[in-house]
């Protein structure tokens, strides 16, 4: 019993780590499409990190409710719409996070070029 309790312990800290590492891979990726990206702004360190969390969300929200994976590559046309509109959403829920109709849709062909160069699972 007590070597399954100090499982379970082992992989809830494991999952904290990963989302961590989740949040702080989204941030890179979304701080780069910002800088490449006109009409895509971030004001702040704040507003990137909770953007960060606030795309990880809504990802996970469309995911588990839609079974669409929101990354813009490998996903088809769908994913990639879903990952503007995710950019697009986050306008309106994270301030200091500005990005227009065009950037949402531009930020995304970024965030799919990163995604591509960056091994491992998608940012968004």
């Amino acid at each position: 019993m007590d070597n399954n309790h100090r499982n379970r312990n082992v992989d809830k800290d494991f999952s904290i780590g990963e989302m961590l590492l989740r949040v702080l891979i989204t941030s890179i990726v979304v701080a780069i499409a910002a800088y490449f990206t006109p009409g895509f702004t971030i004001d702040g360190i704040w507003s990137l990190l909770l953007a960060a969390v606030v795309i990880g969300v809504l990802d996970y929200l469309i995911q588990r409710f839609t079974g669409i994976d929101a990354s813009p590559f490998g996903r088809g046309v769908t994913g990639f719409l879903v990952a503007a509109i995710i950019l697009y959403v986050t306008k309106f829920i994270v301030p200091g996070f500005n990005i227009s109709i065009w950037g949402a849709i531009i930020g995304a062909l970024v965030i799919g070029i990163i995604d591509a160069i960056i091994p491992g699972r998608e940012a968004m």
